[in-house]
């Protein structure tokens, strides 16, 4: 995807609280609708963004309590015919050392009674590419779908 440049670029800043990932997620579909993604495609964007968001909310213990998230339309610059969307969900929290991030296994979640642990999995699962970077200076996910 890096042959494509950014044809429109949207930032938005929320406060860290329930349910503002439910605002987070109808910016995102909107703009998937907008370069028109198929409906399957912008559910499942609108699911991977909810739980990017709920992973901060719940583990991010930013100081500043903000989520930043930047919804990136990328395509040919000469015929601008949007392809991708490309989503940045960064908080200025404590970080996690990804390499110490327990896989979760299905076998372990049936017995267990709190289902915990799936979200960088489903995440995973519902978008093209994501890569996640963290530190001391907080952590950014950044997950694309083509149209």
């Amino acid at each position: 995807m890096s042959e494509f440049g950014v044809l429109e670029e949207t930032h938005l800043t929320f406060r860290l609280a329930p349910e503002m990932e439910l605002e987070a997620r109808a910016r995102a579909c909107a703009v998937a609708e907008s370069i028109r993604m198929s409906t399957d495609k912008v559910e499942e964007v609108g699911m991977a963004v909810v739980e990017a968001c709920i992973n901060a909310i719940e583990h991010s213990g930013a100081a500043d309590g903000r989520l930043h998230l930047e919804l990136a339309v990328l395509g040919p610059a000469e015929a601008e015919d949007p392809r991708v969307l490309r989503i940045t969900i960064q908080d200025q929290g404590v970080g996690f050392d990804l390499s110490k991030v327990v896989q979760p296994r299905i076998e372990d979640n049936l017995r267990s009674i709190r289902k915990r642990g799936w979200g960088l999995k489903i995440i995973e699962g519902l978008m093209d590419e994501v890569n996640v970077l963290s530190g001391e200076g907080g952590t950014s996910v950044v997950m694309s779908k083509a149209r």
